[in-house]
């Protein structure tokens, strides 16, 4: 099965620097993302659902701007799970762009995946 990226946009009330830290921080994390999560090097993410886990290395760290991680099964950098914040000028808010891959096939489950994780999100940020 092909692989593809897709791309989600997320607005938020909480600040770049808020939602930055709910993705890199392991006691954020595991308020809406993951059950556990272990940090080595300050890259090398460790992430735990259920008993199992997955191994992603960040590989650009913007703070407040951008993250991007690699899981450790890609192959290559071709394929990565990257966060993007920018503040809209109109509105003041926060958006969050979300750039993943998935198989062609489950581009809407995996969409359904972070929106249930984004709204979790907004729940732990307050925004």
């Amino acid at each position: 099965m092909k692989r593809v990226s897709f791309e989600l946009e997320y607005i938020f009330r909480a600040s770049p620097a808020i939602l930055y830290k709910f993705i890199t921080a392991p006691e954020c994390l595991i308020r809406w993302y993951c059950d556990g999560v272990d940090v080595e090097n300050d890259d090398l993410y460790t992430f735990s659902w259920e008993g199992y886990e997955e191994k992603a290395t960040l590989i650009h760290d913007i703070e407040e701007e951008r993250l991007r991680f690699v899981w450790e099964e890609a192959e290559g950098d071709e394929e990565y799970w990257e966060f993007r914040f920018y503040k809209s000028e109109v509105t003041e808010e926060t958006i969050c762009e979300i750039t993943d891959f998935c198989d062609e096939d489950e581009i809407e489950d995996q969409k359904q995946v972070w929106d249930s994780q984004i709204a979790r999100l907004r729940i732990a940020t307050g925004g």
